[in-house]
């Protein structure tokens, strides 16, 4: 390999490259059309979805944090509840449970996972707790089984941030189509990413598939007849276009991304920890996240030989500023905080050559091996 060649985390123009013949088709169609918001192709996709899924309904709105809060609002959740979640997840997971006027609740992660912990969740119940959000992170799933019968026991709507986990399996099922609703972000970098914004909200509960089309759309059933207060948030017909043919390569690029993992995880598994591996869960990969003492030097060795590497995520949300008013303190999620300190993130996307996999798994064995010197 060139030494001069940076390796990106992610190359999203080798895919627009491989894909642009049929995107340059299918949004030429749009054009054509006089359709750019609610038209033929947002059905479309929201169709493919919810049978890519299992589900019986989708609703395409314009982002994932999106799909969150409107999926909290269409279950009636707002002031004088609470809603448990991780704190070790992207911002927008509690930053949309805040915006409800609904309370933030924490519950720590699983050490080998980075998922929720059930037992975690029920230390974290109160009278007040009406749902759990969960995250499906970097395409690991949660530990539904066991959340789903703390929901049915306390009376809980269980929310799935699959927003990282498009195509992720839980046995027979798919990531998003197991609770109540699901979440699911199209931002260019995932795993299934549009060329801008975009979102998706699935669910198999007519009404909460009737709230979500409602507020998605001004509060609006019928057009200037308005119900509730509710948002501008539509996925537009180009991104609709564009999904609807990287759909088609879907399982695909996963395939390729568990490859990828897999050589990391059989070369690196002697010098840092890994993912935690069992084929039965279907797990995808929208990240590859090692642990290490040593993050920092790791990080900046492999950027001296033009390698990327990513830090998901350096502050737990419990110690965020923006949720300084929920009174945690340094050392209530334990789990969440040594993972923020160890957890460094690896370039992995389909188009990873061997060589440049090679070149990356070389570095980082190189690095632990200059350690023993």
């Amino acid at each position: 390999m060139n030494r001069t060649e940076f390796i990106p985390m992610v190359d999203l123009q080798k895919e627009i490259d491989l894909l642009k013949a049929p995107l340059l088709k299918e949004m030429k169609t749009v054009l054509k059309s006089g359709e750019y918001v609610l038209g033929a192709k947002g059905e479309e996709l929201e169709n493919q979805i919810a049978a890519y899924t299992g589900t019986a309904y989708a609703v395409g709105v314009a982002n994932g944090t999106d799909a969150l809060y409107l999926s909290l609002k269409a279950l009636n959740i707002g002031p004088g509840d609470e809603v448990i979640t991780t704190p070790f997840t992207f911002f927008a997971t509690a930053e949309a449970i805040a915006q409800t006027g609904a309370v933030p609740v924490f519950a720590d992660i699983k050490e080998q996972t980075y998922t929720i912990d059930p037992e975690k969740i029920k230390e974290a119940l109160t009278p007040k707790t009406k749902a759990v959000i969960i995250v499906h992170l970097f395409g690991k799933a949660a530990d539904m089984e066991d959340i789903l019968a703390l929901a049915e026991k306390y009376n809980l709507k269980v929310i799935e941030d699959a927003c990282q986990a498009v195509g992720t399996k839980v046995e027979d099922k798919k990531a998003g189509g197991i609770g109540n609703v699901g979440c699911f972000s199209f931002f260019p970098s995932k795993n299934l990413g549009a060329l801008g914004d975009g979102g998706m909200i699935v669910t198999n509960e007519q009404n909460i598939c009737d709230n979500v089309r409602e507020l998605r759309n001004h509060g609006s059933h019928m057009r200037y007849q308005h119900s509730s207060i509710g948002v501008n948030s539509r996925l537009d017909e180009m991104q609709a276009a564009v999904l609807l043919v990287k759909l088609k390569y879907l399982e695909l690029f996963l395939h390729k991304r568990k490859e990828i993992a897999k050589r990391y995880t059989e070369q690196l598994n002697r010098y840092v920890k890994t993912p935690e591996t069992r084929e039965q869960e279907g797990r995808t990969y929208h990240q590859y996240c090692i642990e290490t003492a040593q993050r920092d030097e790791l990080a900046a060795h492999l950027k001296k030989s033009g390698i990327a590497s990513a830090v998901y995520y350096p502050v737990p949300l419990h110690l965020q500023k923006a949720f300084h008013y929920l009174g945690y303190q340094k050392g209530r999620f334990p789990v969440s905080e040594k993972t923020a300190e160890r957890i460094l993130a690896l370039p992995i996307f389909p188009e990873l050559s061997i060589e440049k996999q090679n070149y990356i798994i070389s570095n980082v064995i190189q690095f632990f091996d200059q350690q023993k010197d």
